[in-house]
């Protein structure tokens, strides 16, 4: 694995936890890997939802301060730890430990629908392709989201496991797929908590993303910090029909558009740190926690 991860093997146990009632029985060789960091609250679930369809679950963690790595091994997954790594050297990890010769990217807040479990049937059989997109199913404070790129969310998820996820730390992509299929069944995706949660997950994408333009030369102008924000939220409410949507769509063409705010802001202070300040601690391009 590139940089500097460091990998630990934890034992797995054979407890799978609570299965859903609505889940189809048939097991598939398929191996599902989870990347996690920090999810205790979510893991178990995740892992137990997962067991019901597959036949191995492996869970990659980036060295997680909570209970994480124990709950993925009393759920029945089989955890390996990859410190300073990205999601993408994640799974790229889970991928070169599977057992079988199919992968499955999944995450915490994930979950195979019934339609795309049954459909895995036929795939893995016969398949036809060395990799295959899946729509997500968004869905974010109680409801799916269905308009603009949220209703449009498609993703590379089942794949041979000898391809590789590029190590961007934001928007990971599978790399050198030779021919991609589609498959009819969909991910639940519900990736915020609640909107606490979704700031703060949306301020630390945003760092990244600057952190990343920042290392390729990029600094923040008045376009970036004034135009770029103004057009998302335009592009959301107007163009992508969210102000159909009445205040719930006006809530998240804003916060769509204050996402964008937040990454070149976080870029134009990355520039300002590129000027001696007086001290060594004067700039900083990296992320905490």
């Amino acid at each position: 694995m590139a940089g500097n991860a460091l990998l630990k093997n934890v034992a797995s146990s054979s407890a799978f936890g609570r299965v859903a009632p609505s889940v189809s029985p048939r097991v598939h060789a398929v191996t599902v890997i989870i990347p996690t960091l920090n999810e205790q609250e979510r893991i178990a679930d995740a892992v137990s939802d997962a067991a019901t369809w597959a036949d191995e679950i492996i869970v990659v963690d980036g060295g997680s301060q909570d209970d994480t790595v124990a709950r993925a091994q009393a759920a029945g997954a089989t955890v390996h730890v990859a410190l300073d790594s990205p999601i993408g050297g994640q799974r790229n990890l889970g991928a070169s430990l599977a057992r079988n010769d199919w992968v499955f990217a999944l995450d915490t807040d994930e979950r195979a629908s019934k339609s795309l479990r049954d459909e895995l049937s036929t795939v893995l059989s016969a398949p036809t392709h060395e990799a295959y997109r899946v729509r997500m199913r968004n869905f974010y404070l109680g409801r799916e989201r269905t308009r603009g790129k949220w209703g449009r969310d498609w993703h590379v998820r089942l794949y041979k496991r000898d391809l590789r996820f590029c190590l961007s730390r934001v928007h990971e992509r599978l790399q050198g797929i030779g021919s991609t299929g589609t498959l009819r069944g969909t991910v639940l995706h519900n990736p915020y908590q609640d909107l606490s949660h979704h700031v703060a997950k949306m301020t630390k994408y945003a760092r990244w993303g600057a952190l990343e333009l920042h290392a390729r030369g990029r600094r923040a102008t008045p376009v970036d910090l004034a135009v770029r924000p103004a057009w998302r939220f335009v592009r959301d409410y107007l163009f992508y029909g969210s102000f159909l949507d009445g205040r719930y769509g006006l809530a998240t063409s804003t916060l769509t558009a204050y996402s964008a705010f937040l990454k070149y802001a976080f870029l134009y202070e990355l520039g300002n740190s590129d000027v001696p300040q007086g001290g060594p601690d004067s700039s900083r391009d990296t992320v905490s926690g």
